[in-house]
């Protein structure tokens, strides 16, 4: 016996627990506690092009959700196969029961609940449209067809997406604009090398300066907030490439991590001054080893002006490929790459893409994977 799928339609805004510009690591979070209501979940994106690729949640049987490519924020929500009973689904509308696994919703009730539209093959209005075809085969307006069955033709779909401001319709592979639910989340990071990172937020003013070597923990927690994880330092493997092995073994034993899981970044701080030593920024790239432990953080790396007067300096940015990142910051053949196996830790585990490599630089470390992207920023 499976339980009823009960669902309230927020035309421009979501569905149930849904809502459009949530992230994407946001909702994947949520589904993990929600698997006794969606068991099968299905991620499909572009392994090509997994910077910047629209990401695409199957809840099988009845939502598919679409995520912007840059930002990974949900974009559009489909909901289909309204008659499949296992499980069922209904829909409400203003506390109104419109669809269910016994009534079908058809054209007519769709126009008595939502009022008139533009003629077309599908009802559409601001925020949410409803489809007569049936993932993909063309049951819309055939040749003949009387006024009676246009009346009763079922619903087979329904999009909701955002609101148009101007009118116009708005593209899939847009992004989403900014709602409620994305304050206080990070819109970007501006990282510039031996100083720290910028951060600026969606619905704020708040310009946070974070520095290496300033910045303590307690500012931190006072601008961001309580961390997600504080975790203590325990993998010193990387000092044995430290020309002074026993300094850097006494310096760093007792530091410790600030994780922000939700924001995508960490920040190791010194525990001894408690002052912020390295701040590491994660691309959340689907498909590498480090997907979903972290949300995107869209960050770009900032160079340093042409001229005094120069207003805009030159910047490369999450979704750039290493090579031109590489020589944004040495004109020079990349450095000597350290390999990385995530697997290497966990027993019993292996991934399609589980190895990345480490390329070192003045004051900046870059994780790139085998699509040549660069998934984490580790900046000291």
């Amino acid at each position: 016996m499976f339980a009823t799928l009960d669902l309230d339609i927020r035309p421009g805004s979501g569905i149930g627990m849904f809502e459009l510009g949530t992230s994407l690591w946001a909702v994947i979070d949520m589904l993990r506690g929600l698997q006794h209501l969606f068991p099968q979940v299905e991620v499909k994106f572009d392994p090509d092009n997994s910077a910047t690729t629209p990401v695409i949640l199957h809840l099988r049987p009845h939502l598919d959700l679409l995520f912007s490519g840059y930002h990974q924020r949900l974009h559009t929500i489909c909901v289909r196969k309204l008659r499949e009973p296992h499980p069922p689904v209904m829909l409400r509308y203003k506390d109104t029961v419109i669809s269910s696994s016994t009534e079908p919703l058809v054209r007519v009730h769709v126009s008595r609940t939502f009022g008139p539209t533009y003629p077309g093959d599908e009802l559409k209005y601001p925020g949410i449209w409803f489809s007569f075809d049936d993932d993909g085969v063309n049951e819309g307006f055939k040749g003949g067809i009387t006024h009676l069955e246009q009346r009763t033709q079922e619903v087979k779909r329904i999009f909701i997406r955002q609101k148009s401001v101007d009118g116009e319709e708005r593209d899939a592979l847009d992004e989403v604009l900014p709602c409620p639910i994305m304050h206080g989340d990070i819109s970007s990071a501006v990282i510039k090398i031996h100083d720290g990172v910028h951060f600026n937020f969606f619905s704020s003013t708040l310009l946070l300066h974070v520095r290496i070597g300033e910045t303590t923990a307690q500012d931190l927690t006072i601008d961001l907030g309580p961390p997600s994880r504080v975790h203590h330092k325990e993998d010193e493997r990387m000092t044995i490439h430290s020309p002074n092995l026993q300094a850097s073994e006494d310096d760093g034993s007792t530091d410790y991590f600030y994780n922000y899981f939700h924001h995508g970044v960490d920040f190791l701080i010194s525990g001894q001054t408690h002052v912020v030593r390295k701040i590491i920024i994660h691309s959340n790239m689907p498909g590498s080893p480090l997907f979903q432990r972290y949300k995107r953080c869209p960050w770009q790396l900032e160079g340093k002006p042409e001229d005094d007067e120069d207003d805009s300096p030159p910047c490369k940015h999450f979704y750039d490929k290493f090579e031109m990142i590489s020589h944004f910051l040495s004109p020079r053949e990349p450095p000597p790459s350290m390999l990385l196996d995530r697997t290497d830790e966990y027993d019993n585990i292996t991934l399609p893409s589980s190895t990345t490599r480490l390329y070192g630089y003045d004051g900046v470390i870059l994780e790139v994977n085998e699509a040549s992207q660069v998934v984490t920023v580790m900046l000291f």
